[in-house]
């Protein structure tokens, strides 16, 4: 039996599979508002076969988006379309759906990923913004130099990260994730590349975890007993002097204890100059597995996820609980149904999509095992019922 085709339980949250699709950013919001192209993108991955579905990075602030094109839950005309997208979702298909509620910190006021050609920095006279952080540190040269948090930038910060978990429940999400990683507001507090602060946030790894916790521990409290939360945090900061492997370990045993159901380590993107790993299938997986061992709490691994083979062995092996694909489901809508066929699993497929599956469809070997063998052609009318 596939053990990526297994449940899993995330409290009250019974997975069908163990397949998740990653929350992948779509700089197409208005104001923070979903638009027409976030239900084709949700609701397609809805019927893609996966057991989950996170959305993109959503701000819990207007200032803290990356981009101005990024999700936002912070007002009530984003939760009212959120509420609209997901319980449209639910008419047609029963895959659970997440949100990662994000503040971007120093790296917001950023442009979309297509105009990156014009530099990352959008200037406030080009609809930027002034920016917050930790510490009064620019990413790099031209990036602006945010604003420290002072006690009271500190408690709306936590404010709004809790008013957007409120949201959230009401839109119908079944999970949220917190995104503390890639170089935004919550990972910058976490490393010491980042926060330079004197007060009790700041100096020694302890200190430096607390506001990432105490932002937690409120929304955990904010949220239904009965729902999942996880943290997507760095397994590496891959920078000199930054997070390492050992550290990660210790700060997803800090969030374990604090109620938080899952793991995702993620890595990167704190500050210039990263020593990028080789690259290749999995290469991040090693730290969902340290931290799984040594923690015991719930892992999500990330990081060129490809074959359903490859994923089937992630789990299989005990390396992670669960796969995190976030490219191949850009690149392929129907990889949930295509690794489903591929492990000899009967895939979940919409009634009006039935006429494509393996089993009513003489093509599928052909589309899927390769090019067309000789003697080989187009059905004919009379074979294609």
């Amino acid at each position: 039996m596939s053990q990526l085709f297994s449940t899993i339980a995330l409290r009250g949250l019974t997975l069908p599979n163990r397949i998740v699709v990653s929350p992948l950013c779509q700089f197409s919001a208005v104001e923070g508002t979903a638009q027409p192209w976030h239900w084709q993108h949700v609701g397609g991955f809805a019927v893609s076969g996966a057991g989950l579905v996170i959305m993109e990075a959503t701000g819990v602030s207007d200032i803290g988006r990356i981009t101005p094109g990024c999700l936002g839950l912070y007002s009530d005309a984003n939760e009212a379309a959120l509420t609209k997208l997901r319980s449209d979702i639910g008419t047609y298909s029963d895959t659970p759906i997440g949100i990662q509620l994000c503040h971007a910190g120093r790296k917001a006021s950023n442009r979309p990923t297509w105009d990156l050609h014009k530099g990352n920095v959008l200037p406030i006279a080009e609809g930027g913004w002034d920016v917050e952080g930790p510490s009064a540190q620019a990413y790099a040269d031209g990036w602006p130099v945010p604003l420290a948090l002072d006690a009271a930038g500190l408690a709306k910060v936590l404010h709004q990260f809790v008013e957007s978990t409120r949201r959230a429940d009401r839109c119908g999400f079944d999970l949220i994730e917190i995104h503390a990683a890639h170089g935004y507001l919550l990972h910058e507090f976490l490393s010491p590349l980042t926060n330079h602060r004197t007060d009790r946030y700041g100096g020694s790894a302890e200190a430096r975890m607390q506001f990432p916790l105490e932002v937690a521990r409120a929304m955990r409290a904010a949220w239904p007993e009965h729902k999942p939360m996880g943290v997507r945090i760095t397994g590496e900061d891959w920078n000199d002097g930054g997070i390492t492997l050992a550290d990660a370990v210790m700060h997803a045993q800090a969030f374990a204890d604090i109620g938080i159901d899952y793991i995702t380590p993620s890595a990167g993107n704190i500050a210039p100059g990263m020593k990028l790993p080789q690259v290749g299938p999995g290469y991040m997986a090693g730290f969902a597995e340290r931290i799984k061992r040594e923690v015991g709490i719930t892992t999500m691994a990330v990081g060129m996820i490809i074959t359903p083979q490859q994923a089937e062995d992630l789990i299989a092996t005990g390396t992670c609980d669960i796969a995190c694909i976030g490219r191949g489901f850009m690149d392929d809508p129907r990889w949930g149904w295509h690794a489903a066929a591929a492990l000899g699993v009967e895939p979940i497929i919409p009634k009006q999509c039935i006429r494509a599956t393996p089993k009513h469809w003489p093509a599928y070997p052909m589309v899927h095992g390769g090019k067309l063998r000789e003697g080989e052609g187009i059905m004919s009318h009379a074979t294609r019922e």
